[in-house]
């Protein structure tokens, strides 16, 4: 079968044929429908974070039960399901928790889960280790849902965590509109009755931030003028919560000048950025937050609101064959919404 390689740091992905993986006892084969291309990829290609090559991309992933090994019972061959994506030792208090993503015995794991230092989803099928891992999408498109299960869960998990702190009269600022920053926008409008401020370098991904339900929309190119932009809208009393998507220097330059005191300033993207904490570098109360993914119950409730049509992610399908080019659109920031491969697509 084709799957879509890390070969090793600072190599691009490479295309191979791989053979078909048969699920051993408590295991799940999983016939891909879609694997999410997420900018986590570029950083695993770009940097050494200590995964060791090779193995196939791709941790958001859905698609149909192809066999079962023996002693799974929750499933039949067929059923439409995501695959959860942090893998845990299934064994520890977190993962009791269904906190798989905050696994006491990560190491011991050795990777972080398919796609992330095991094989994911970027191939006409996927092997998962146990079928906990899986939750049953219905009639949801696995290529439609797969990116749920991060680019809608990671918004989702960080957005539940600061609830406490908002209310009717709080201005939310999401910083970047792409797969999470427009999945949080549409989650923010089911989950809190407060004002949301998107901000992005890209005016097209503006007008889709307004279309998913932004109250206003800043261009974030020269940060200056855009810090000026917001304060005037948030008045004295500040973001009582900057969800920055990006994690640049930057929006993390930004997102420092937006808070109100007794915050919150959630950092999700992971694109390097520093801030230099001390007294007085932030405002009197704020907490400072980096989730990380999300539960596999968490995943359950944002698979039943798209199930309900509270929220979608904005897809654009390519075939399995074009994964290098995506990825290069995606660099570019030529991807809006999230780009999903399709094994096998026309």
């Amino acid at each position: 079968m084709q799957a879509v390689r890390f070969v090793g740091v600072g190599q691009p992905a490479q295309i191979q044929d791989v053979p078909k993986p048969s699920p051993d006892p408590g295991q799940v084969l999983i016939k891909i429908g879609g694997a999410g291309v997420c900018h986590s990829d570029l950083h695993v290609m770009e940097e050494d974070l200590g995964f060791t090559p090779p193995f196939t991309l791709g941790h958001e992933n859905a698609g149909w039960v192809a066999s079962l090994g023996e002693g799974v019972t929750a499933f039949k061959e067929g059923d439409a399901v995501a695959v959860y994506g942090p893998w845990g030792c299934g064994r520890c208090h977190a993962c009791q928790l269904s906190m798989e993503n905050y696994c006491e015995n990560w190491a011991e794991v050795g990777a972080f889960g398919g796609g992330l230092g095991l094989d994911g989803g970027m191939a006409d099928y996927m092997l998962v280790p146990s079928a906990r891992l899986l939750v049953p999408l219905g009639d949801l498109s696995p290529a439609k849902a797969a990116p749920l299960s991060d680019a809608a869960l990671t918004p989702y998990h960080a957005i539940k965590r600061a609830l406490p702190h908002l209310n009717g009269e709080s201005v939310v600022v999401v910083l970047g509109v792409g797969g999470l920053g427009h999945m949080a926008i549409q989650l923010l409008r089911v989950l809190a009755p407060v004002h949301i401020i998107a901000a992005d370098v890209d005016d097209a991904k503006l007008q889709q931030a307004k279309s998913l339900g932004a109250d206003d929309i800043v261009n974030n190119r020269n940060t200056d003028e855009a810090a000026e932009q917001i304060r005037k809208i948030t008045g004295p009393r500040g973001a009582a919560l900057v969800l920055d998507c990006v994690g640049v220097q930057p929006t993390i330059d930004l997102g420092a000048k937006l808070l109100g005191r007794n915050s919150v300033w959630t950092i999700l993207g992971l694109g390097g950025g520093h801030h230099d904490f001390h007294h007085g570098s932030t405002p009197y109360g704020t907490l400072m937050s980096l989730p990380y993914w999300g539960s596999r119950v968490e995943l359950m409730e944002v698979i039943a609101m798209a199930r309900a049509g509270r929220i979608h992610a904005d897809t654009t399908d390519f075939p399995l064959e074009q994964a290098v080019e995506v990825y290069g659109k995606l660099k570019a920031g030529q991807i809006t919404g999230r780009a999903v491969l399709v094994p096998n697509a026309t």
